[in-house]
């Protein structure tokens, strides 16, 4: 009998192993491409958003990269809803392919020098796209993830959600090194910026050949009614205190996120100076940072809870994140730049390793989807993606460049504030029971 028992196992753990790779897939390529607009904003600035002021330009570029996370919260809720209704995997495809059609439109869309007002029209609805897609891929991967996984390993497996992001932000890195070290200034400004976004384009129908490979989620499968719409907004609404808390943890999440990635190639060319080979440097240092911390972080928070983590990791970035970016701006170099920006990613891996499956597991079963993707898509909406721009203009009105610091303070205390709602005299319990009935 124990010879079975083996196989079976052996067999196990390579099936787990290819659904995360699976249902991760798209996360890669929202992230990449997010990620290629924060880097490449000089140059998008000036293709799409010329302007006698190079900082109106790039306030106008980030504006359109944030204008798209304004569409997360209706895409939460219409996709959302359709994934708890129809399934984790057909509502993962589904993502995915208006996803694609955001991506190909920023690719090709001809400069402001061609067509005119069209082109940055173009460009933003590319964005419009993306976003809608975005407000529910997240939350669809983070549930999908958290329901195929064992019991008491759920931390662990959630944080591959944002794992899959950092591996998109390496691969985005790798490739701009490689642009920045072969092509000329002027070439990359003419056309040389829009090679990344054609490669991720390229990549997208062997996206699709993998998600259609998915399985269903046995805890789907087993759920024997299915919500309509009326009835997910119903739960939604008699539910709004969960919404609430869980948009403030994701406060944390987001703000600290796009700061120490997308807004990380900006700030260390635009405002330390820096070269665009030590941004790029940095920015794929922070992103295997992230890669180590989201997965050792999640496992921690299965052994210890997640609430030690959540509160010991806000309590730690309010009291350094303006200190260390101080103490970066005061005599910017690589060295510097790259200790603070690892030190921000220790305090950002941390806890979004413990938050994610904190979420998923707050949020009544019948509407996990649609719950989690419209706090996740709230926080992003209205704080977490527009922190390039906000740290641009903190900038501009203080004088100060270390104010973006003081963004991500906020967000930590958005996020101190939630964990104390959501685990106040076990609280979190009550929730974890009524969200798994």
């Amino acid at each position: 009998m124990t010879a079975p028992s083996l196989d079976t196992s052996a067999k196990a753990a390579p099936s787990k192993l290819g659904m995360v790779l699976r249902v991760t897939s798209g996360n890669f390529l929202e992230m990449f491409d997010f990620f290629l607009f924060g880097f490449y904003a000089t140059y998008i600035a000036n293709a799409f958003f010329p302007s006698n002021n190079e900082l109106t330009s790039l306030l106008l570029t980030f504006g359109t990269f944030g204008a798209g996370f304004l569409m997360r919260p209706l895409g939460a809720i219409i996709l959302g809803a359709y994934v708890d209704r129809v399934g984790r995997r057909k509502g993962l495809i589904v993502t995915l392919s208006i996803m694609a059609m955001g991506t190909l439109l920023i690719a090709f869309v001809p400069g402001y020098a061609t067509i005119g007002i069209a082109a940055p029209a173009l460009v933003l609805l590319g964005r419009l796209l993306q976003g809608f897609s975005a407000g529910v891929e997240l939350g669809g991967v983070s549930v999908y993830l958290a329901e195929m996984a064992p019991p008491n390993r759920k931390g662990f497996y959630v944080s591959w959600q944002s794992g899959s992001q950092q591996v998109a932000i390496i691969a985005a890195a790798i490739i701009g090194y490689i642009l920045n070290t072969t092509l000329s200034p002027q070439t990359m400004t003419d056309w040389g910026w829009r090679i990344p976004f054609f490669i991720g384009s390229l990549i997208v129908p062997f996206l699709f050949v993998i998600r259609r490979s998915l399985q269903e989620t046995e805890a789907f499968l087993a759920r024997k009614h299915h919500p309509t719409l009326p009835e997910i907004f119903a739960s939604i609404t008699s539910n709004w205190q969960i919404v609430i808390a869980g948009m403030l943890l994701v406060v944390m999440t987001t703000v600290s996120f796009y700061l120490i990635t997308v807004y990380t190639p900006t700030f260390g060319k635009s405002v330390l100076k820096l070269s665009i080979t030590d941004s790029l440097i940095v920015t794929f240092c922070i992103a295997i940072s992230n890669l180590f911390w989201l997965p050792v972080m999640g496992a921690l928070s299965d052994r210890i809870g997640r609430r030690p983590i959540l509160m010991g990791f806000t309590i730690l970035t309010i009291l350094t994140a303006y200190p260390a970016m101080s103490w970066l701006v005061a005599h910017p170099s690589f060295e510097r730049m790259l200790t603070v920006e690892l030190w921000l990613s220790f305090l950002y891996g941390s806890y979004n390793g413990a938050m994610v499956v904190a979420l998923t597991e707050i949020v009544p079963a019948s509407v996990r989807t649609v719950g989690f993707s419209l706090c996740y898509s709230l926080a992003t909406a209205l704080f977490g993606g527009f922190t390039p721009a906000v740290s641009t203009k903190l900038i501009e009105m203080t004088g100060d460049k270390a104010s973006p610091g003081l963004w991500m303070t906020f967000g930590a205390v958005c996020g101190l504030a939630a964990t104390l709602m959501v685990y106040r005299r076990g609280e979190a319990s009550r929730l974890v029971t009524a969200a798994a009935a």
